[in-house]
């Protein structure tokens, strides 16, 4: 029906208001000076000489370009399908129903994500994520909800066009993993992932029992964000303890020749790091020491500290009254958040990497 076109043109224009929202929470014009600085800067003769800073400029330039880009789309997206609105409507032609309405999900999908994007705002929130997995008490389907989860960030992570770099790797003792870590690298990755921090609890018929009994089942994910530089973390050499030793797990062909994995213990809080996937033990120790300073430098701010010797390590068991998320697999399917009331009953979706409505939830509450 006509009717339908009609509606539709009407829904597209009311975006008007979203889009002059957007423009101001991306602060557009901003942005747009910014480029004009940042390419004047570009044509300086010596612009090149500094190879670091130059990188750090292209960055920023690109960056601001895609956003700016982006936004301007948009606007065009809404002006091209409300004339298809209007063409449709003139002819009464209904065949154009399907592809006016297809475009208009589209477009607010996208309006949508952009909006998300706003709420982007914290000091870490562009930096690249650490994440690592840990299994809580219960042996094997334990560390198979661990090796689940896993295997759930790395689609999301993919799906995303992030990407996804595995750092350190412990198998476990019949099947999943004792602990996993992996660097997703993109923007806004940490901004993403912090969400994810925090107890997940599995309620499933485990295939690890002969009887078929129903088990439950804890594994904690920690996120924190990779901080190139942050001058109140020092580590003294008297605090850590560094052992190496064979790497082992999913790491290639390279992984297990040598004893080149590096494991750290930070004596003060007890936090332990490791890193075994890079091709030296020289780069898998920087590697492991980036992470502490980066986990240090999070407990720090995330706890108001002004001390880093004020850090006494996360004693957050993991274990029942502490999960942010339960995945129920029996005897009905569902997945929902404790902090955010979120839920789906998709439970196969989500273990395939599609948790953007539990993260889009956490950052409008945080919001």
């Amino acid at each position: 029906m006509i009717i339908e076109l009609e509606e539709a043109k009407q829904r597209l224009r009311a975006m008007g208001d979203v889009t002059k929202e957007l423009e101001s929470s991306l602060k557009i014009e901003k942005l747009r000076e910014n480029v004009r600085e940042l390419e004047e800067k570009t044509f300086a003769p010596s612009f090149w000489d500094d190879q670091e800073n130059s990188g750090k400029v292209l960055r920023e330039l690109k960056k601001s370009k895609d956003t700016i880009e982006a936004y301007e789309k948009l606007c065009r997206d809404i002006e091209d399908t409300i004339t298809l609105c209007e063409m449709g409507i003139e002819e009464g032609d209904e065949s154009l129903i399907p592809e006016v309405l297809g475009e208009e999900s589209r477009i607010r999908e996208k309006a949508e994500s952009m909006r998300i994007e706003t709420l982007l705002s914290g000091k870490y929130d562009k930096n690249d994520a650490i994440l690592s997995l840990h299994p809580g008490a219960g042996g094997t389907e334990a560390q198979d909800w661990a090796l689940m989860l896993y295997r759930m960030y790395t689609r999301w992570a993919e799906k995303h066009g992030f990407t996804v770099k595995l750092v350190d790797w412990l198998d476990g003792d019949e099947a999943g993993i004792k602990s996993a870590t992996i660097l997703v690298e993109g923007e806004n990755a940490y901004g993403y992932l912090k969400s994810e921090h925090g107890v997940h609890r599995l309620v499933r018929v485990s295939p690890f029992d002969a009887s078929g009994r129903r088990h439950t089942s804890f594994a904690s994910c920690e996120v924190t964000p990779e901080i190139e530089d942050d001058d109140s973390i020092v580590l003294r050499d008297e605090d850590l303890e560094i052992t190496a030793h064979r790497s082992s797990g999913a790491g290639g062909q390279h992984i297990n020749k040598t004893d080149s994995a590096i494991r750290i213990v930070h004596k003060p809080t007890g936090i332990v790091v490791g890193c075994q996937t890079e091709r030296s033990q020289l780069q898998n120790k920087e590697t492991a020491l980036k992470m502490l300073r980066s986990k240090l430098a999070e407990i720090k701010r995330r706890e108001n500290l002004e001390r880093i010797d004020d850090i006494r390590g996360e004693k957050a068991n993991i274990e029942w009254g502490s999960q942010i998320r339960s995945y129920v697999f029996m005897p009905y399917t569902l997945v929902k958040d404790a902090r955010t009331g979120y839920e789906t009953g998709n439970v196969a979706a989500v273990m395939d990497g599609d948790i953007e409505g539990f993260i889009n939830a956490y950052l409008k509450m945080m919001a």
